[in-house]
């Protein structure tokens, strides 16, 4: 097979901040290349210096050829971004973006101050009418003076100029799951910013008190349709309201089908296990005073879970999702998921032997969360698909098969806000 590659149209930027600004005299010395002036420093404007762009003209086009010699050629957009010139005065910049303090007299800068913070600069970049530096994400941008100060050897100059606060991000959540009224501690940055938070999905309003910058309390609503959802941030920047939502996804369990949740079984759903102690137990909860605890003796292969003989779990199209939160034992293990009517059956299903979405780690001592995709179909074959019906419906048993430990020793874990998302 022959390949060949032909781009339509290529555009390349070299870009120098010293050619975009210009030097400020012909008048050479030895140390900076530029005679710097002794007047006092003043900065009339700040710009931009280079931004990313994506040139939609560029396209690329791969021919190729089949063993009778026919061509076939595909052709592909651009979708690759450049950093391109860009000389656009402004009062405000961005964290990690570049600009150039435009004025006269900056030659001999020795510092610059953004909010009253030390930051670098390249003085190959600095000339006696411009110094480029770049906002690191360490600046302060909240209840801020907002200014600029370069400091020269013949003076100081301070420029009004507003450093931006990023969007609202969250990078930590303490439950992805709610329930009517529960509560969950976000971490993140810029949370100060927000103004209002809804779901995504319906609208609804959740309530939420700023502990920090970095820390927020989200009261969930009361009532809600949702199933899962985003959270949606309002927030206010450079006098703008605007909004972003979070990557996060958080599940209403109100609307889902829930086996343990809230310090207790539900839909008829109970303790199962072949060791004890198992079933309901007080020593560890992830969301409220209790959860559901699995026994595995040392040295043994085992099936800990739960059952519903009545009326049992049917078959429906709608659930989406398996969802839990696990605590581990004294050591990692791998857990099997198992069911009755799943492949395998409730049974000991090896972990050579069982699929991918059955496989479950649960690292040692720790709380962590599990949302497994449902199969589409109850003839799904996809091994990154929970198919929990596959032998049919109902389904009366839901369990962890431990097929070997780490060390001979006894192991207990905890399951809570076990629940099929739909």
């Amino acid at each position: 097979m022959k390949i060949k590659m032909n781009l339509s149209k290529t555009y390349y930027w070299i870009l120098s901040g010293l050619m975009i600004f210009g030097m400020a005299s012909c008048k050479k010395d030895s140390s900076t290349g530029f005679t710097p002036g002794t007047g006092t420093p003043t900065i009339s404007s700040v710009r931009t210096v280079s931004k990313f762009s994506v040139d939609s003209t560029r396209k690329t086009s791969i021919t190729t050829y089949d063993n009778s010699g026919v061509a076939t050629t595909t052709t592909s957009p651009n979708y690759s971004p450049e950093t391109v010139a860009f000389d656009s005065t402004t009062v405000t910049g961005k964290l990690g973006n570049t600009y150039a303090a435009m004025g006269t007299n900056l030659g001999s800068v020795s510092k610059i101050f953004l909010n009253g913070v030390s930051i670098y600069f390249n003085r190959a970049l600095v000339s006696d009418k411009s110094v480029i530096f770049t906002i690191p994400t360490t600046i302060p941008t909240i209840n801020q003076k907002n200014t600029l100060q370069i400091l020269t050897l013949h003076g100081t100059v301070t420029y009004n100029f507003t450093t931006l606060s990023p969007p609202p991000t969250i990078t930590g959540v303490s439950d992805y799951d709610f329930t009517a009224g529960s509560q969950i501690t976000l971490t993140g940055l810029s949370l100060s910013t927000v103004t209002g938070v809804t779901l995504k999905t319906t609208g609804d309003v959740a309530t939420f008190s700023i502990k920090s910058d970095s820390v927020m309390v989200i009261t969930m609503p009361a009532h809600s349709t949702a199933t899962e959802s985003p959270l949606v941030f309002a927030f206010s920047s450079a006098g703008k309201a605007q909004s972003i939502a979070s990557t996060q996804v958080f599940n209403d369990l109100d609307n889902a089908y829930v086996i343990f949740d809230n310090n207790s079984f539900q839909n008829a759903w109970g303790d199962a296990s072949w060791s004890g102690p198992s079933g309901y137990s007080t020593n560890a909860s992830h969301s409220g005073t209790a959860s559901a605890r699995v026994s595995y003796p040392a040295g043994a292969w085992q099936i800990e879970g739960w059952a519903n003989w009545y009326p049992s779990m049917d078959y429906s199209a709608s659930y989406k999702y398996l969802t839990f939160w696990v605590k581990g034992g004294t050591v990692d293990h791998t857990l099997v998921l198992v069911g009755d009517q799943m492949k395998g059956g409730y049974g000991q299903v090896q972990n050579a032997n069982a699929y991918a979405a059955q496989l479950i780690p649960v690292p040692a001592k720790v709380w962590t969360f599990y949302k497994i995709q449902l199969a589409p179909t109850q003839s799904s074959t996809n091994p990154n698909f929970l198919n929990f019906w596959a032998n049919g419906t109902p389904a009366k048993q839901l369990g962890f098969f431990l097929q070997g430990q780490s060390g001979d020793v006894n192991e207990t874990m905890y399951f809570d806000e076990v629940a099929f998302l739909k």
